[in-house]
């Protein structure tokens, strides 16, 4: 691309403390480009999550590069699009659209995101057997960046059984047999007993939200934790886990990561991710600091 002016925005419900527009903007001011990130709150518009695709048409219409998509759209917002990459269509989930030629392409960034961010935190973690706390977009996301690095078995809980059983059914299409099941939240305890690791992608946990996701007591030292909550930054599953010795790893490199991977979509142009977790860093512990 060899444009220098840019217009994107989140798509989202509680999105006013998100850390995208500093990020984007940031990163954009290396590049020397007129980048103009903007909220879109549903909570802040009175608007429905069913009506995503008006205000999906309306950017369009206004003359933006693009858009990025949060809970609670992210499965919502498919049926609204022209063409999906091929992994938002795998997950079934989409966190950024790009629009050109009068087409909007849904794109999944939280795969490749949580992947690297894993990748860079938990390098040596076992995968043999995995929880997934969450069946939603982000959960479907993290499930396949924890297949596609190698995990043995996914087993996937949710509130909603139907949606645990819809997304285990997906990932065995993908991934094969005996990759991943559905349990029901009652086996939670027989099921972290043998776990290597827990997944958690619901939004217990972040501010709005606040309190545990699970029992304290099952959580064991043999067990890393990840979170993809980012605000807090060290939620009460995070601190209770490490405080029962498990290694953790919260939400931010996956914000940082899947952001990275937005700006290139949206611009064409390299980022920095370094620069992009220093100023993540920055940025969340500033927020945090102020909110107390």
């Amino acid at each position: 691309m060899d444009q220098d002016s840019y217009l994107v925005g989140l798509i989202g419900s509680g999105i006013v403390t998100s850390l995208s527009p500093a990020l984007h903007e940031r990163e954009a001011d290396r590049h020397g480009l007129r980048y103009l990130y903007r909220l879109i709150d549903l909570d802040t518009l009175g608007t429905a999550p069913e009506r995503v695709g008006e205000l999906l048409d309306g950017a369009q219409d206004t003359g933006f590069t693009g858009l990025n998509i949060t809970h609670p759209c992210k499965q919502l917002v498919i049926e609204h699009l022209d063409a999906l990459s091929e992994q938002a269509e795998a997950v079934g989930a989409v966190n950024t659209v790009v629009f050109g030629e009068g087409r909007a392409t849904g794109h999944n960034t939280d795969v490749t995101g949580f992947g690297a961010s894993f990748a860079r935190s938990l390098p040596q973690a076992r995968l043999e057997r995995v929880v997934l706390l969450g069946a939603g977009g982000a959960g479907a996301a993290v499930a396949h960046a924890v297949l596609a690095r190698g995990a043995g078995h996914l087993t996937v809980l949710d509130l909603q059984a139907h949606r645990a059983t819809g997304l285990a059914a997906s990932l065995t299409r993908h991934y094969g047999t005996g990759r991943a099941s559905a349990e029901t939240l009652d086996r939670l305890p027989a099921l972290l007993a043998g776990a290597d690791g827990l997944l958690h992608a619901t939004p217990t946990g972040m501010a709005a939200h606040p309190g545990l996701p699970l029992p304290a007591e099952l959580l064991h030292p043999r067990l890393w934790v990840a979170d993809v909550v980012y605000r807090p930054l060290e939620t009460a599953l995070l601190r209770t886990a490490r405080e029962r010795g498990c290694t953790v790893l919260d939400g931010l490199g996956m914000v940082v990561f899947q952001a990275a991977d937005a700006f290139r979509l949206f611009t064409g142009r390299e980022p920095d991710s370094a620069r992009m977790l220093a100023d993540a860093d920055e940025l969340a512990h500033a927020a945090e600091a102020e909110a107390t």
